[in-house]
């Protein structure tokens, strides 16, 4: 490992630009760690003025109600570090020329300082938790309720085990900077930081909110898109003297995951502010609005440095490297504001939000999230509609890059097939329909609806995206980077032909995935786990989607990657699966006893005869939703292989002009010559 590194430095040091000067290299690193306690300082102090403190029926100690915006405050910062400086190795740092698969110099110093930050960070972790449990409890550390109750509250209360989820993948991240310099392994580490985010999203006021789905998903995308874009302009501040001549090639790269930072943190910002605050005037006349608008003001104000940054600080760069006097002030600013943004965050998660999170309401509309719907009627069920917006932002830019990407094969003088433009286009708007429309605001209230949007999540949506090719398309549209680096291009290739893909698109594992989850979804506890939790219902909604996508990119995938079975396997591999959903369809039709009938008591549904009828309904639409699209999805399978006999044919009348028929008249004289050999009275050489 040693000589690996002194060789990167080597590498390194031919491309390393002029140091900067020293007060410059002083200065940075103390306004950096100044923002630090800027951020704590300002949530403590937006705390007291929004009256966080006074809304506590029984305050657990000054050290408790200080120190926990305090500790929470670290753990925001040393994530961003951690998220910001992963990402930036993986995704924008030169790589390494000798060996393109372990990290370079600039990314393995990178991921040195990531797992300082993330030790930090899951040491700040585990002190939040304890604050957490203390806050939780209303009692101080030395109370003996806390030493009695501290277990319960971290290993039964849901606001305990998400704290332990999240230090579970930090101590991942952690394990994985330690032992390796992978870079794909790296990524994984990158992943895992980022898996570390979303769980927060069910702490604070989104998880007790009526519109508790969009609540969760926006927090948690306002999480991410704030760590990414905070922790990834501080890691390229840190890191811009060992890019070297690549550090305009950085600041652009980052600046483009900047912009789509910047748009999850407004979109999921609008989405917030809409669910707390009953109007535009709460902007003015609540301290809790009045948060949110010096926060929104800060985030215009950023979006105008960016584009500064873009439109006259990277050229710069480009045109004089070593002029990075401009960008580092600008930057560094950017990052104060963040950190006020930032610390403003904390304080609007443990501040009173103008309209009451547990308000007056049925049981009904507090186990849905929404008020409880009208009886189901066609009409009713076709145009029914109650947003999720994460899925919303995810069909619109699904056929958004689609779009762009098609565009710009066309401008290029290249074609694409409308006949995997439209799928792919059909398949975002049933991508929306099932998670915005009827079947999503009827999937909790029904079961036979909800078995409606398992179907068309499994098996209408996927192999409509299959047909799109959208691997394809990436390929040819995405540009290739030449210092071996991995942008989303290299990503794509590397994911598509690794050991793991290999394994997942083997065909009787995806089919095991495909139809498997049938039964270890109904007949598990996930089923109910997914009425009534938010975690298990979108872990429901990605499964079915994912596994669903996978068994069809095998069976009629057109999309580079591990080499796929035969044409007649696919036929035989489509009809097995077909008859294990009609047993499974069957099976529903047939069953005495109410699938997760707790859930439909909750919701006021006790006539047992009437559950069942609707069940044995879901088992029919199990039976018979799934044949359509199998009988389709075969006369393609059928099709693709006639067009594949046809290419081969043509590929042989090719070769048959050019060579004269070489093949046929070599393999003619070979048999002339066997022939010529078992000829009677004919000597044997």
């Amino acid at each position: 490992m040693t000589d690996q590194i002194e060789d990167l430095r080597f590498e390194t040091k031919q491309m390393k630009l002029p140091s900067a000067p020293v007060s410059e290299r002083s200065v940075v690193p103390i306004v950096l760690l100044l923002c630090i306690p800027l951020g704590v300082g300002l949530a403590l102090a937006a705390m007291y003025y929004s009256g966080a403190f006074a809304q506590l029926v029984t305050s657990p100690g000054a050290v408790v109600s200080n120190g926990l915006p305090m500790v929470t405050a670290v753990f925001d910062g040393s994530a961003a570090v951690t998220v910001g400086l992963l990402v930036v190795s993986t995704f924008v740092l030169p790589g390494q020329t000798k060996n393109p698969k372990s990290a370079s110099f600039s990314q393995w110093y990178a991921t040195r300082w990531a797992g300082w930050a993330a030790l930090v960070w899951l040491l700040s972790a585990i002190t939040v938790l304890v604050f957490t449990a203390a806050n939780t409890l209303s009692v101080p550390f030395t109370s003996p309720t806390f030493q009695s109750q501290f277990l319960f509250v971290v290993f039964q209360l849901e606001i305990g085990q998400t704290w332990l989820v999240t230090i579970g993948c930090i101590a991942v991240a952690l394990v994985i900077l330690l032992v390796t310099k992978n870079v794909s392994w790296l990524a994984t580490a990158t992943v895992f930081s980022i898996f570390a985010l979303l769980p927060l999203a069910l702490s604070g006021h989104s998880a007790g909110s009526l519109q508790h789905v969009n609540a969760v998903n926006s927090l948690a995308m306002h999480l991410v898109g704030v760590t990414v874009w905070m922790g990834g302009l501080i890691a390229v501040i840190l890191l811009r003297n060992k890019a070297g001549k690549h550090l305009a090639t950085v600041v652009s790269r980052y600046s483009m995951m900047a912009i789509w930072a910047f748009g999850f943190v407004a979109f999921s910002g609008v989405i917030n502010a809409s669910l707390r605050l009953t109007g535009p005037l709460d902007l003015f006349r609540t301290t809790y609005g009045q948060l949110i608008l010096i926060k929104s003001i800060i985030l215009i104000g950023l979006g105008v440095a960016g584009y500064f940054q873009r439109r006259s600080v990277i050229p710069g760069l480009v045109r004089q490297p070593t002029r990075t006097r401009s960008f580092v002030r600008l930057a560094v600013s950017e990052v104060v504001f963040m950190a006020v943004a930032m610390g403003l965050s904390v304080a609007l998660s443990k501040s009173p939000p103008p309209v009451p999170q547990t308000t007056d309401i049925s049981q009904q509309a507090a186990l849905l999230g929404w008020p409880m719907p009208k009886p189901i009627t066609l009409p009713r069920f076709l145009f029914g509609f109650h947003p999720d917006w994460f899925f919303i932002a995810v069909s619109a830019i699904m056929a958004t890059l689609y779009i762009v990407g098609v565009v710009k094969l066309k401008r290029r003088g290249d074609s694409w097939s409308w006949g995997r433009t439209v799928p792919w286009l059909v398949g975002c708007f049933g991508l929306f329909f099932a998670t915005s429309g009827g079947p999503s605001v009827y999937g909790a209230v029904n079961f036979s609806t909800h078995m409606i949007q398992h179907m068309v999540l499994m098996m209408y949506v996927p192999p409509l995206l299959v047909l799109g090719a959208p691997i394809l398309l990436s390929l040819r549209t995405l540009p290739k980077r030449r210092d071996n680096s991995r942008g989303a291009r290299e990503w794509i290739l590397i994911i598509t032909h690794s050991r793991y893909a290999n394994v997942i698109t083997n065909p009787i594992v995806a089919a095991i995935i495909f139809a498997g989850s049938l039964v270890a979804f109904y007949y598990s506890g996930w089923f109910e786990a997914s009425l009534q939790t938010h975690p298990g219902h979108f872990i429901m909604e990605v499964h079915f989607l994912l596994a669903g996508y996978l068994f069809f990119f095998v069976v009629i995938g057109v999309d580079p990657g591990p080499k796929r079975p035969p044409y007649p396997f696919r036929v035989i591999l489509l009809m097995a699966t077909l008859a294990f959903h009609a047993f499974f369809g069957l099976a529903l039709m047939t069953q005495t006893t109410v699938l997760a009938s707790d859930w439909w008591h909750a919701l006021g549904e006790t006539n047992t005869a009437a559950l069942l009828a609707d069940q044995h309904v879901g088992g029919a639409i199990a039976w018979g939703a799934g044949e359509f699209p199998t009988v389709l999805i075969a006369l393609v399978v059928v099709r693709q292989w006639v067009k594949s006999d046809e290419r081969i044919a043509r590929r042989y009348d090719r070769r048959a002009e050019t060579d004269g028929d070489a093949e046929l008249n070599a393999y003619n004289e070979q048999l002339q010559q066997m022939a010529a050999h078992e000829r009677p009275g004919r000597p044997q050489g």
